[in-house]
C-alpha cells in the first residue's frame, strides 16, 4: 500500500476510505437499523456489577438509577455492551469511549485555562467497534428527549442531528492531516455558534464552571482543625471518612501516583502534602466503586483537591466481549493496569486532558484484593449543560455538538478513515441508527420497569434522594 500523497497515487487514507465503502456490500448502512437484542435479565446485569461494589453503597446506586429511564441508562453501560456484543458491525475498531451518552460531555479547563467542550468520561474506554459509541450516543438522545416530554418527532430530530453531525464532522476531519486532527479542539463557544442558541444559558454554565476550583471546594467541604489544617467534613453517606486506610497509607499511594506523572507535574506536586482524605460517592453507574477525595496542601498553605477512582475492567471487554485489541493497548493494560488504560484513553480521546492524570496499579485493599485506580484534579473548572433545561431545538443543536466531539475522538484512531468511507455523504446510516435508537429507547423503558419491580419486590435494595 502506497503512502505517498503525490497526485495520482493512492494514500493510506484513500485505501482505508475505499475499504470502508466496500464494507457496505457485507453490511449495508440501511441494515444498521436492524434491531435484535439477546435474551437477558436487566436486573441480573445490575446485580452482577453490584457484587463487586461496596455493599453499603449498592442501595444508593440503585436509588439513583430509579430517578428516570435516562438515569438508568446512564448507569447501564454494561447492559448496552452486553446487548451490542453480537450485533453486526463493519469490523473497524477505534479507541471507543464505551459510555458516550449525552451527559458524558461537558466543559473543563485546558492547562492554559481556556474553557473547552469535549467528552469527559473514560472509565469504560477500550478498543471496540465504532458503531457502539454512535449507538450509545444516539439512544441517549432519544431517551433524554422522552424524559423531557418531547414528541417522538422531536426525539427523532435530535437523534438524527447527533448522527448526522458525527458523519459530517468525520468527513471534515479527514480533509485534515493526522497532526491537524490531533490538534483540533473546540472551545465552549462551539455551543453558541448555531442560530438561536441560548447564549445566556451557556455563558452562565461557563462562568459557573470557572468558579469550580480547589478554593471553592475548600470553603464548601472542609473545616479547620485546632492546628490550623483543613479537614474534610463528613456528609454521610455521600462523603465519609474510612477506617480502611490511614493517612500514612494514602500518602504511600499518592507517592506511587506521582511516579506516573510527567516530570514537570511530578515536581510541582512533590511540593504538596496529603493532609486528609475521605470516600466520596460519584455519578450513577460508578456508585459503589472505591472513590476517594484527597485534600493536599501546598507550600503556602494553598489547597489542592484530587479525586481517585477505582478502575475495574471496561464493560466493553467484560460484557461486550471484545476479542481483539491493538497490541499497544493490551500491553499497557497488562503492564500498568486498568487505571493506566483509563488515563491513556482519555489522553487519546480528549483534545486536551488534565495534566494531573495518573494511576496507581495493584493497591491492596483491606479485603486483600488488588485494585487499580486513576487520579485527577477534582472540580477543576468542570461544568455541564442542564439537559432538562433544553427545549427541543436546543437539544438538537446540543446533540449535534456532541456528535461532532465523538467524531473528533474517533478520528484519532489510525484506521478511522474507514468509517468516513463507509458512511459517505448520504443519510442512509443516519436514518438507520435513528430508527434503531427509538427501539432501544423502548427497551430502556422496559428495563426501567423491570428495575422498579425488582425494588418493589425486595430483590434489589434502594435508597433514593441521595
Amino acid at each position: 500500500m502506497a503512502t505517498s500523497s503525490r497526485a495520482g497515487e493512492t494514500t493510506v487514507i484513500d485505501a482505508r476510505r475505499s475499504a470502508g465503502k466496500a464494507a457496505r456490500e457485507s453490511l449495508s448502512r440501511k441494515a444498521q437499523g436492524a434491531f435484535a437484542l439477546p435474551d437477558r435479565d436487566p436486573v441480573a446485569v445490575i446485580e452482577a456489577q453490584n457484587a463487586t461494589r461496596v455493599q453499603s453503597l449498592v442501595p444508593i446506586r440503585v436509588g439513583r438509577m430509579l430517578d428516570s429511564p435516562f438515569a438508568l441508562y446512564r448507569g447501564s453501560a454494561a447492559m448496552m455492551a452486553h446487548d451490542l456484543a453480537d450485533s453486526p458491525v463493519t469490523g473497524c475498531q477505534v479507541i471507543a469511549s464505551g459510555d458516550a451518552h449525552l451527559a458524558n460531555f461537558g466543559l473543563f479547563a485546558s492547562p492554559e485555562r481556556r474553557m473547552l467542550f469535549d467528552l469527559n468520561d473514560f472509565d469504560e474506554a477500550y478498543p471496540a467497534p465504532w458503531e457502539w459509541d454512535v449507538r450509545r450516543l444516539a439512544a441517549s438522545v432519544w431517551i433524554n428527549g422522552r424524559d423531557n416530554s418531547y414528541t417522538e418527532e422531536q426525539c427523532a430530530d435530535s437523534t438524527s442531528a447527533a448522527v448526522r453531525s458525527y458523519r459530517n464532522s468525520l468527513e471534515a476531519l479527514f480533509q485534515l492531516t493526522a497532526t491537524e486532527r490531533y490538534y483540533h479542539q473546540e472551545e465552549t463557544d462551539v455551543l453558541e455558534r448555531n442560530p438561536g442558541a441560548q447564549k445566556r444559558q451557556i455563558r452562565a454554565v461557563t462562568e459557573k464552571a470557572r468558579k469550580r476550583t480547589s478554593e471553592q471546594v475548600l470553603r464548601k467541604l472542609t473545616t479547620t482543625e485546632a492546628d490550623g489544617r483543613p479537614y474534610i467534613v463528613d456528609q454521610f453517606p455521600v462523603i465519609r471518612h474510612s477506617t480502611n486506610y490511614d493517612l500514612g497509607r494514602i500518602t504511600e499511594i499518592y507517592l506511587l501516583y506521582l511516579a506516573t506523572l510527567r516530570t514537570d507535574v511530578r515536581l510541582l506536586l512533590s511540593q504538596y502534602e496529603v493532609v486528609d482524605y475521605a470516600m466520596r460517592i460519584v455519578g450513577v453507574g460508578s456508585v459503589g466503586t472505591r472513590c476517594w477525595l484527597l485534600l493536599l496542601q501546598g507550600p503556602a498553605g494553598e489547597p489542592l483537591f484530587l479525586q481517585g477512582k477505582e478502575a475495574p475492567r471496561s464493560v466493553l471487554e467484560t460484557h461486550g466481549k471484545v476479542a481483539t485489541a491493538p497490541a499497544s493497548i493490551i500491553r499497557a493494560v497488562a503492564e500498568n493496569g486498568q487505571g493506566a488504560r483509563v488515563v491513556g484513553a482519555q489522553r487519546i480521546l480528549q483534545a486536551q486532558s488534565d495534566p494531573f492524570l495518573g494511576w496507581v496499579h495493584s493497591v491492596e485493599g483491606p479485603d486483600g484484593r488488588l485494585r487499580d485506580f486513576y487520579l485527577r484534579q477534582f472540580r477543576d473548572m468542570k461544568g455541564s449543560v442542564d439537559l432538562q433545561a433544553l427545549d427541543p431545538d436546543q437539544s438538537a443543536r446540543y446533540a449535534a455538538v456532541c456528535g461532532s466531539m465523538l467524531a473528533r475522538a474517533h478520528s484519532q484512531s489510525p484506521g478511522s478513515a474507514f468509517i468516513a468511507g463507509y458512511l459517505g455523504t448520504g443519510d442512509a446510516f443516519d436514518r438507520a441508527v435513528t430508527a434503531w435508537a427509538r427501539l432501544y429507547a423502548d427497551q430502556s423503558e422496559k428495563d426501567y420497569d423491570a428495575l422498579r419491580k425488582a425494588v418493589k419486590s425486595g430483590r434489589l435494595p434502594a435508597e433514593t434522594g441521595l
